[in-house]
């Protein structure tokens, strides 16, 4: 149960010793740490004397150097209880698999735009700068807002959409579109009364004959029902850590790649923080795993809490987590990263033995000093972050430290 390998097969050994690297592969839980540090507290929090823990838990262990010129790395992970001190856990390899459900869905995507009922989308047409100048009856049903008066007006204006999950701005989508010739997104949309719906906007770019530039947009929204309760949990499934709650590795991978295609669109900022815990092992080995589970899930309730809206703040391994930072440039991920750490250092856990307080040092680096590279964004953040352990931990690396 401690995750001790009793016995291992050579399929087994062939998975799991590449992902070990200098941790010890001995042990199943330590081996996966940097991919799947939830399966540790999945085996703890299981309660009947057997049974199966997990069923073909996906683990996507891709997040470095070459993930883009391969197909990603995903191994299905079954755990069963066998007793009160034992485990049996299978891996197998599923990548190819995942990579035609992703082709799938979008597919079905596509399809179920294309075939449901016209009459149910709202259409309008916008200027270049995005004054509406004509809608249709749909429009008024869909979002609220009468016809007549959203003529003239500024379709951003009328329409207000939630950034917090990321989402582009109208104009920034109309940039896009103006480009590529079209631009689909989904987002949440807001109702004349401030109530919200999911809706797909579809952004097509029009232009006269000689006109080497678009002359004005077709905008089209659909409203898509979606089934709250389920869609959440299945969210939270696919995209949060099972002990913290922040963000997993996967999700992190899949916003850092959509906001690098933003920064290349639109060439605004984007910053990376990546956190690691001081002396965590010495934690966990002192006052036990529940301790620093615990500690775990206070570390990502303050930094969360700290993020901008279209912030993301994931758990990356055990001990480690970063914050993803849109538009942010690098003396504001410094300075948002120094807060941080204030809150870490003023954490306080209760334990048998005493109060435990916490550090962490950080680093910080922008996709501009990476040249656009995740890998080189990733790579320089970690330097900085070492960088700030040798220098004596519980501090974020400041480059002029160095010169200095």
């Amino acid at each position: 149960m401690m995750g001790e390998i009793v016995l291992m097969n050579p399929h087994a050994m062939q998975h799991l010793m590449p992902l070990a690297g200098a941790r010890d592969a001995g042990n199943l839980f330590a081996a996966l740490e940097q991919h799947a540090p939830e399966l540790r507290s999945l085996a703890a929090a299981f309660g009947p004397a057997t049974g199966r823990i997990t069923d073909g838990h996906r683990i996507f262990v891709d997040l470095g150097p070459s993930r883009r010129t391969q197909v990603p790395k995903v191994l299905a992970c079954t755990m069963v209880k066998l007793g009160a001190d034992r485990l049996m856990v299978t891996l197998s390899d599923i990548s190819q698999q995942v990579v035609q459900e992703e082709r799938l869905r979008q597919a079905d995507t596509w399809f179920a735009t294309l075939l449901d009922g016209v009459n149910e989308y709202a259409a309008l047409a916008i200027t270049p700068d995005g004054a509406i100048t004509s809608t249709n009856a749909c429009f008024t049903r869909q979002t609220g807002h009468d016809c007549s008066t959203a003529i003239g007006r500024n379709l951003a204006d009328v329409l207000e959409t939630d950034a917090s999950g990321g989402d582009l701005r109208l104009m920034e989508q109309v940039e896009i579109a103006g480009r590529d010739g079209w631009h689909l997104q989904e987002g949440w949309q807001q109702r004349a009364d401030g109530s919200r719906y999911w809706c797909q906007r579809l952004v097509v770019a029009r232009s006269e004959k000689d006109s080497a530039l678009p002359t004005g947009f077709s905008v089209v929204l659909r409203d898509v029902p979606r089934r709250e309760a389920a869609a959440e949990d299945m969210r939270r499934l696919l995209t949060c850590d099972h002990l913290t709650g922040a963000s997993n590795r996967r999700h992190f991978s899949q916003v850092m790649e959509r906001e690098q295609a933003h920064w290349r669109e639109l060439r605004q900022s984007l910053s990376l923080i990546v956190i690691d815990l001081d002396h965590f092992k010495a934690v966990n080995d002192t006052h036990g795993h529940p301790v620093g589970d615990a500690l775990l899930c206070r570390v990502v309730e303050v930094c969360a809490g700290m993020l901008p809206p279209r912030g993301i703040f994931a758990r990356l391994g055990g001990e480690e987590f970063g914050a993803l930072l849109p538009r942010y440039d690098h003396n504001q991920a410094l300075g948002l990263a120094e807060e941080m750490r204030k809150a870490i250092a003023g954490l306080s856990i209760q334990t048998p033995d005493g109060v435990l307080n916490a550090t962490a040092s950080l680093g910080c680096a922008t996709l501009d000093e990476a040249g656009g590279s995740i890998d080189g964004l990733i790579k320089l953040a970690d330097e900085r972050l070492y960088a700030a352990k040798r220098a004596g931990r519980n501090r974020v690396y400041h480059c002029h430290a160095e010169a200095a």
